[in-house]
C-alpha cells in the first residue's frame, strides 16, 4: 500500500502536531514504522529538541492507544472507527489522544488543530472532528476512567494492546505484573546513547553533545529524547541509541581483544559494534545477516563506528559457519515485546506471533552452539517477554546438550533475574526502566 504523501506545514498547526499527524498516517495507513516516519517527517519540517519530544509524545502516544482512542471515538461518534475517512480517523484519534491522557495541552488548541489537519486533507469531515472532539473534552476521561482491567479481555482494551498480548503476560506473569507491563508500554521509552569507545568516551560524549544525562559505565542515560540520526555525531561515529538492556547482552558475553566472534542475525548492529568496542578493535567479529539490505546496511555502520575488525555475511544464520569460535552471540528474530514503548507500533504487526517463532529461534541457537569451540561462551538474547521464545528454548536445548551448562545471571545482576527463572535474566519495562530483554548465557564443556 502507497504511504499518504506528508503534509506541507498548515496555517494554524503547530509543526509537532502536523509531524504526529503525518506519522499517524503513515503507519495506519501505509504500514510505516513509527520510528523512521517520525524522523523523516522531523527532518522535513525541522523540528528543533523540543517540537521533537512534544512530536514524539504526540505521535507515539496515539499509535500505542490507539485500541482505547477508538473505543472512545466510537461511543462519541455512533460509527465504527474503520469505516471513517483516513484523514479524519487520524485527526480524531490525535485530538482524542491529547483530551484524555495529556493534562498540559489546551483543550482549544487539540480541538482546534485537530480540525485543521483534518479540514485540508478530507474538508467534508472536518465537522465531524469538531463535534466529537468537543464531546471527548468533557466525556472521554469519564469513558476511559470506567474501563476495568481485571481480565485479559478487558485489560487489552482499557492499556491498548491485543488480546493475545494481555493473555500471555497474564499467564506468564501474573495479572498484577501484566496490568503493570502493559501501563509501562503506553510510557516514553528510556533515551540511551552508547558512546563508541573505539572513537570516544561517555565522558567526552556528553560534554560534546551537552545534554543533560548521567553517565553509566560507555553509556549517557539522557533526561530527554535526542534525535540521534540527525546528529553530527552520528554521522561521525561517535555514539548508538541503544537501550542499558541491549548494552548488557556484549558485556554478558565479555568478548576479549583477539579473540574470534559470531554474531548471528547482528543487524541492524548496535550489538555487533559493541562488540567490537569490547574488544578493543582486536580480533574478528563475524556478523551474519540474512536481509541482502539489512547486511548492507551493517556493513555502512561498522564502517561509520570504525569497527574494522567486523566481517558481515550475508547468509542464513541456520547455515553451518566456517570454523569455530571462542564466543557466540545468538540474537535471533523475536516478537519484540520487550520494546514496545520505543516501537509503538510493533503491537499492532500481524508478522512476529511467538508460536511463528520458536522453531526458528532453536534452529539459529543449535546452529549459534555448532559453531562454537569447546569450552566456549554462547549468549541466547531476545527482546521479548514471551516464554515459549525465550526460557523454553533454552530449556529445551540444554536438555539435548548435556555438554552444555548456563551460567547464573541472577547471581550477577540480581535486579534483573528472571522472574521464574533466576539463572537466566529477563528485564521488565515496569520494573526496570528499559527494554525488556531475556539473556541467558551458556558454556560448552572443555
Amino acid at each position: 500500500m502507497d504511504e499518504p504523501s506528508s503534509p506541507d506545514p498548515i496555517a494554524g498547526v503547530i509543526p509537532a502536531r502536523a509531524v504526529a499527524y503525518a506519522v499517524i498516517r503513515r503507519v495506519f495507513e501505509g504500514g510505516a514504522w513509527a520510528d523512521r516516519a517520525l524522523h523523516g517527517e522531523a527532518r522535513r519540517l525541522r523540528l528543533d529538541a523540543r517540537d521533537l519530544g512534544l512530536a514524539t509524545q504526540l505521535s507515539y502516544g496515539t499509535v500505542q492507544r490507539v485500541a482505547t482512542l477508538d473505543h472512545v471515538i466510537e461511543q462519541l461518534a455512533g460509527r465504527v472507527p474503520a469505516k471513517l475517512d483516513k484523514p479524519v480517523l487520524a485527526a480524531l484519534r490525535l485530538g482524542v489522544f491529547q483530551l484524555t491522557f495529556l493534562d498540559r495541552v489546551p483543550a482549544h488548541a487539540a480541538v482546534g488543530e485537530s480540525v485543521e489537519l483534518a479540514k485540508r486533507d478530507a474538508p467534508r469531515g472536518a465537522g465531524l472532528v469538531n463535534a466529537v472532539l468537543r464531546r471527548a473534552s468533557r466525556e472521554a476521561r469519564p469513558l476511559i476512567a470506567r474501563l476495568k482491567d481485571d481480565t485479559p479481555q478487558h485489560a487489552a482494551l482499557a492499556h491498548s494492546h491485543p488480546e493475545w498480548i494481555a493473555q500471555l503476560w497474564f499467564d506468564a506473569l501474573g495479572p498484577e505484573d501484566a496490568r503493570a507491563l502493559m501501563a509501562a508500554d503506553n510510557t516514553s521509552a528510556e533515551a540511551v546513547l552508547r558512546a563508541n569507545t573505539l572513537k570516544t568516551t561517555a565522558v567526552e560524549l556528553l560534554e560534546r553533545l551537552q545534554v543533560d544525562a548521567r553517565v553509566e559505565q560507555d553509556a549517557l542515560i539522557l533526561d530527554q529524547p535526542f534525535d540521534a540520526f540527525s546528529a553530527p555525531e552520528w554521522e561521525q561515529g561517535l555514539l548508538m541509541p541503544q537501550s542499558r538492556a541491549a548494552m548488557a547482552v556484549g558485556r554478558l558475553l565479555d568478548p576479549q581483544p583477539g579473540e574470534r566472534v559470531l554474531d548471528l542475525c547482528a543487524a541492524p548492529g548496535g550489538k555487533t559494534t559493541h562488540l567490537a568496542a569490547l574488544m578493543r578493535n582486536e580480533g574478528q567479529v563475524v556478523a551474519v545477516e540474512k536481509h541482502v539490505g539489512r547486511a548492507g546496511a551493517l556493513t555502512r555502520t561498522a564502517a561509520r563506528m570504525g569497527a574494522t575488525i567486523v566481517e558481515v555475511q550475508n547468509r542464513d544464520a541456520t547455515e553451518p559457519a566456517d570454523g569455530t569460535f571462542d564466543r557466540v552471540l545468538v540474537d535471533p528474530p523475536c516478537s519484540d515485546l520487550g520494546t514496545l514503548a520505543s516501537r509503538p507500533d510493533a503491537r499492532w504487526r500481524k508478522a512476529g506471533r511467538p508460536e511463528a517463532l520458536a522453531g526458528l529461534q532453536q534452529q539459529i541457537l543449535q546452529a549459534g552452539a555448532n559453531a562454537l569451540r569447546p569450552g566456549g561462551t554462547l549468549v541466547y538474547s531476545t527482546c521479548t517477554i514471551s516464554p515459549g521464545e525465550n526460557e523454553q528454548v533454552v530449556s529445551a536445548f540444554l536438555a539435548g546438550h548435556p555438554d552444555f551448562t548456563v551460567d547464573d545471571l541472577g547471581t550477577e545482576l540480581p535486579l534483573w533475574k528472571h522472574p521464574t527463572m533466576p539463572q537466566h535474566l529477563q528485564t521488565l519495562p515496569h520494573r526496570d526502566r528499559t527494554d525488556g530483554f531475556f539473556i541467558a548465557r551458556l558454556r560448552r564443556a572443555s
